[in-house]
């Protein structure tokens, strides 16, 4: 290439390096407002085409890139949501609470201890297998008699009269070995085996919401004998106990008879807590089924 070209060519590199430095001096960016550079996208997205903006051209045709300078459109709000609100909580209603009393129904008064005799009979009327237990029982002051020969028999003892239920007639059986000696026939159990029948065909569950229902009597009955404090529930258990603890004694039983009653020859047994010796008098059978009712009735009570 000739020398001419190559200033030619320089000539023209220095003109316009000193046109971009005289460019770049000159220019103002504007006084207000906030510019910046966007870089189109292929695409305009669908939100900003509702933006106002305006086109800067650059004067003198300048090759510097086209400046668009947009305003800043105010931040939109976010949406306000609707607030959660929890459902109220919902009320569980106990259905057996929710039960309203039966109707018609009346309520059953308990009368006064002094009146209460003919109110228990009837009330035992109406239990399994009470009817014929009335039979056996003394008609006046039932609940009192009751209560005294429970407090007797917690203490192993046995009260020889006012007793809630009727003497039995029949005597004692017994066989003589001499003048002063005597021998008790087994014959002499039979005389309390119906009592014993009647006893423990007693609906247990029957009696023992029976006694539930009179329990106000028999506690009154046993604070007027001194036990004011005391509950007669606790004595009931220790009567029974006391009644479960009696031991049998195998026969034949000699008896002798100083005076009226009979005693038993042998001082073991003549020592025994009266309880277990009517235990003994009533017999092996009679003495197990009465227990067997009885420790039935204390599991529940």
């Amino acid at each position: 290439m000739k020398k001419s070209g190559l200033f030619a060519i320089a000539g023209v590199a220095v003109l316009t390096f000193l046109s971009l430095v005289y460019l770049a001096a000159t220019f103002e960016a504007p006084q207000s407002g906030t510019t910046t550079v966007v870089i189109a996208p292929p695409v305009e997205p669908a939100q900003r085409q509702g933006l106002s903006s305006r086109v800067v051209t650059p004067a003198n045709n300048s090759i510097l890139p086209e400046i668009r300078i947009q305003s800043q459109a105010d931040p939109v709000p976010p949406s306000a949501k609707d607030p959660i609100v929890d459902p109220l909580p919902t009320e569980i209603v106990n259905p057996t609470s929710a039960q309203a009393e039966p109707k018609g129904t009346p309520e059953v008064k308990l009368p006064g201890l002094n009146a209460s005799d003919a109110f228990v009979f009837e009330e035992l009327r109406g239990i399994s297998g009470g009817a014929a237990v009335i039979e056996f029982l003394v008609n006046d002051q039932i609940v009192r008699k009751f209560v005294a020969l429970v407090e007797n028999i917690s203490r192993g003892e046995y009260p020889q009269t006012g007793l809630p239920y009727r003497p039995i007639e029949v005597e004692i059986q017994v066989r003589n070995i001499d003048d002063n000696l005597f021998v008790m026939d087994d014959a002499s159990y039979d005389r309390f085996n119906e009592v014993v029948e009647k006893f423990t065909a007693l609906d247990v569950n029957a009696s023992l919401a029976l006694y539930r229902f009179l329990s106000p009597l028999f506690q009154q009955a046993y604070a007027e004998i001194g036990f004011r404090n005391q509950n007669f529930d606790d004595t009931l258990r220790s009567a029974i106990n006391a009644v479960l603890a009696a031991e049998g004694a195998e026969g034949p039983h000699q008896l002798v008879k100083p005076s009226v009653m009979y005693l038993y020859a042998d001082a073991s047994i003549e020592n025994l807590q009266e309880v277990h010796k009517l235990l003994i008098r009533m017999g092996p059978g009679n003495a197990a089924k009465i227990k067997a009712q009885l420790r039935e009735f204390s599991g529940r009570l």
